[in-house]
């Protein structure tokens, strides 16, 4: 049988003192993260006391060991780095795979805000919308970075928006925009179809990080007329290319990307 290696018995002990954080605890001693483990004390030790040392874990007054937030914040910094460097790549290939107008947005309140765009001459789309809020309920990205949010939650960032009409679809209130967001869960993407404003299409991934958590989307937008008769094709696309920049940010394992 396979020995667990050093280096996993102290991922695993790190991962224990992160469990007992979720469950609302302090952090935990030697006994019991080893108790938590099912392993010998000694062993755990050695371990916890590595992942001090490199920073993972610090020692509590009372003794414990906790997670080290120094560590996740440097975490963070790395995503958002590469959240812009690798999602840069993953737009100029996606356009040149789809020859359309690709973006990458995140989320702000209860708007969506650019932050990464491709776009070919070929798609007619003019201007750039870099930086640019739109109402999240009928934008591009809306559906995709609010993809694993609760309703209820949903509902308390649309609590008094008036959701205007900017197109002929888009939707007349929150519970219609939820109809819509659980249709595009069962889809596996979004397809935002003229709700941001006459004649547009959109199609949309969410994208997450090293957590698991949704921090951008990734979307193809474009003319209706040129979108709709190749939505299969550009969802098979769109959903590499979203896998891809995932794994960049330390998520699942990468495709290909050539």
């Amino acid at each position: 049988m396979l020995r667990t290696t050093s280096m996993g018995r102290g991922i695993m002990a790190v991962l224990a003192a992160g469990e007992r954080h979720a469950r609302g605890l302090p952090g935990g001693s030697v006994a019991e993260i080893a108790a938590d483990l099912g392993k010998d004390r000694s062993q755990v030790s050695r371990s916890l006391r590595t992942a001090e040392q490199e920073g993972f874990l610090r020692r509590t007054p009372q003794r414990t060991f906790a997670l080290d937030w120094g560590v996740l914040t440097d975490a963070h910094l790395l995503t958002r780095r590469r959240l812009h460097s690798d999602g840069a790549a993953a737009l100029e290939h996606l356009s040149g795979q789809t020859d359309e107008a690709c973006f990458l947005g995140v989320i702000s309140g209860n708007s969506t805000v650019t932050v990464g765009e491709s776009i070919p001459a070929s798609s007619r789309m003019v201007g750039s919308w870099l930086g640019r809020p739109y109402p999240a309920y009928c934008s591009d990205a809306g559906q995709a970075l609010l993809w694993e949010t609760p309703d209820d939650e949903v509902r308390k960032i649309f609590a008094g928006v008036t959701f205007q009409q900017h197109g002929p679809n888009t939707p007349a209130n929150v519970e219609e925009f939820l109809a819509r967001l659980e249709k595009a869960r069962q889809r596996g993407y979004s397809i935002v179809d003229e709700e941001a404003e006459p004649g547009l299409y959109s199609l949309a991934v969410p994208v997450r990080d090293f957590r698991g958590d949704v921090v951008a989307a990734l979307q193809v937008v474009g003319l209706k007329s040129r979108i709709e008769p190749r939505q299969a094709e550009h969802a098979t696309a769109l959903r590499n290319e979203g896998q891809w920049l995932e794994a960049m940010l330390g998520g699942r394992s990468p495709h290909n990307h050539s």
